[in-house]
């Protein structure tokens, strides 16, 4: 797929932009602070209704306003040329297409696959596990609508059982009732998570690679947090740890505390890899994503380049480009214009929110 035109209005400090794209390598150029990653945010809206930036829609709205607008004209291969547009206000948001108004986020999900570059994204190799965990979430839920109602009924059941033990309510009958609810999802989240990964590691592997001198090997491992697989393990572990987690007022064991491991050479990359190689492991880490979408969607996903391109050397550079399978669109910001590389870059300049 491939975004043709964007048309943006009151989004964060985007007053009006509207802008047709060119080809299939556009760079947004300007000093920070002026809205490019705005824009890629706002492209990246479309694929999962969310900000990759986690904002709640009400703060995606510029000051002042009382909503923002998204309108998208794209090309896809299985929807030719569609139109989206997107409502966002203090109520949320609305979504149409060709094909209505939507009403279900499962209805809408991932059927225009975006993939962002960040510079935050050495967070997904340093920083939490809850990022990682919302990093395979948001993959997975993309291209499979069960996996994503799983993880909304999970959330739900915990929820509820959380608020009886918040309550300090020990009644037996709403607990097993909760619990039985939230090992059932449990169960599906933990096999297609350990299905997923499996998938998501080789693709991960064959994508660091591409970037590296060889030698080097990566792998993805599944973390969950117990080593319960069943339905009925999850009951039995829900109620062995009902004492602690009454005293903690919440549920401490499941699939919300699972986590998914970057290995190099076998080692824990995040306390073993250099700067270099923790750069080429997180931009694997989304190229696999990328290459996931692309197999389970039949859709080539658009890759938004947020101000990452600059701080890789020619060498890394050039092998970032001749990792790339298909022929995606490529949108970048940065500081500096990208060198001529030969891929035909459409340049943008972006000033005080206005882009052209």
């Amino acid at each position: 797929m491939r975004f043709a035109s964007v048309t943006v209005q009151n989004f964060r400090n985007l007053p009006l932009v509207s802008v047709a794209l060119q080809g299939q390598r556009t760079f947004l150029c300007g000093a920070n602070g002026q809205g490019k990653s705005n824009f890629l945010e706002a492209l990246g809206y479309v694929t999962a209704l969310r900000s990759f930036r986690g904002a709640e829609p009400r703060a995606l709205v510029a000051l002042g306003q009382t909503e923002a607008g998204l309108g998208f004209g794209v090309e896809h291969e299985q929807y030719g040329n569609s139109c989206i547009t997107i409502m966002l206000g203090a109520d949320g948001r609305t979504v149409e297409w060709e094909h209505g108004k939507v009403a279900r986020l499962a209805d809408f999900i991932g059927r225009f696959p975006t993939v962002v570059f960040s510079a935050q994204d050495n967070q997904l190799l340093r920083g939490s596990p809850s990022l990682r965990r919302r990093w395979l979430d948001l993959t997975l839920a993309a291209m499979d609508a069960s996996y994503l109602a799983a993880l909304q009924l999970y959330t739900r059941a915990v929820a509820e059982r959380n608020a009886l033990l918040k309550r300090g309510i020990n009644d037996a009958a709403q607990l097993n009732a909760f619990e039985h609810e939230a090992a059932v999802h449990a169960a599906s989240l933990v096999a297609a998570r350990r299905e997923g990964v499996a998938v998501l590691s080789k693709l991960f592997g064959n994508a660091h690679a591409g970037l590296v001198p060889e030698g080097e090997t990566a792998t993805l491992s599944y973390a969950p947090d117990t080593t319960a697989v069943s339905v009925d393990d999850f009951v039995a572990q829900l109620r062995k740890g009902r004492p602690r987690d009454a005293l903690l007022k919440s549920t401490e064991r499941g699939p919300q505390r699972d986590d998914l491991e970057l290995l190099l050479n076998g080692r824990a990359a995040k306390h073993f890899a250099s700067e270099g190689q923790q750069r080429c492991l997180v931009i694997a880490f989304r190229l696999a994503q990328a290459a996931y979408f692309r197999e389970r969607s039949g859709v080539e996903p658009v890759l938004l380049c947020d101000d990452v391109l600059g701080e890789l050397d020619p060498e890394r550079r050039r092998k970032f480009w001749g990792s790339l399978t298909g022929e995606p669109q490529v949108i970048a910001t940065g500081t500096v214009r990208p060198e001529d590389d030969g891929t035909g870059w459409q340049e943008l300049q972006v000033d005080a929110g206005r882009i052209g």
